[in-house]
């Protein structure tokens, strides 16, 4: 899952939104982070655990060509929040421009966040990456942003064309599964380990 997912799940399941988006930037034990990210760290692993595992996604991911094979778990998380924003009002009672809003608050006040995430958050903010996944150009921006950040950028040489061509199976996957996963984020909040669990 990426940002959008990350943060729509995070609040069905009542937990903070921000911690859960730091999942992403967070490494090593969860003890060494700040006690009101650890919970949201904790959930954001296991949700990415449970996707990785899952069938559904196992199958989509073989069904991209070898040109885009290595980075395919990220184009399908891109593509996955593009959907997500695509058929919002089905999945949360809140307009998309007031769930963002209140997820850019939410990631401007939170503090000892991870040093990457606290350098992009004023791009996320500024240039509205939540809202513009909402359509297929902001998913393709969203595709050609990440594969500038990362080493090799000539592994999403085809990944734009490759998504195109899978748009339609990827959409499939993503009404299939993403109701399961809601149901997962809701379960492991309940049973997040006590040691996690901010009590201030």
């Amino acid at each position: 899952m990426n940002f959008l997912a990350h943060l729509h799940l995070a609040d069905i399941s009542g937990t903070h939104l921000t911690a859960n988006l730091a999942g992403d930037f967070a490494k090593g034990s969860i003890i060494n982070h700040p006690k009101h990210l650890q919970q949201g760290i904790w959930l954001h692993r296991q949700i990415d655990v449970v996707t990785d595992s899952h069938e559904i996604i196992i199958d989509l991911l073989k069904q991209f060509p070898k040109s885009s094979r290595r980075v395919a778990p990220i184009l399908i998380d891109l593509a996955f929040d593009h959907y997500l924003a695509y058929y919002w009002e089905e999945y949360h009672h809140q307009s998309l421009q007031d769930f963002t809003q209140k997820a850019y608050q939410c990631m401007q006040t939170t503090e000892q966040l991870p040093e990457k995430l606290q350098h992009i958050i004023p791009k996320i903010v500024q240039q509205d990456w939540l809202s513009s996944y909402q359509t297929k150009q902001g998913l393709n921006q969203a595709i050609t942003g990440i594969s500038q950040r990362l080493s090799k950028p000539e592994l999403f040489n085809s990944a734009i064309k490759d998504v195109d061509k899978l748009y339609i199976d990827i959409e499939i996957a993503f009404r299939t599964f993403y109701p399961q996963l809601m149901a997962y984020s809701r379960i492991y909040s309940r049973k997040t380990p006590t040691e996690y669990l901010d009590s201030i």
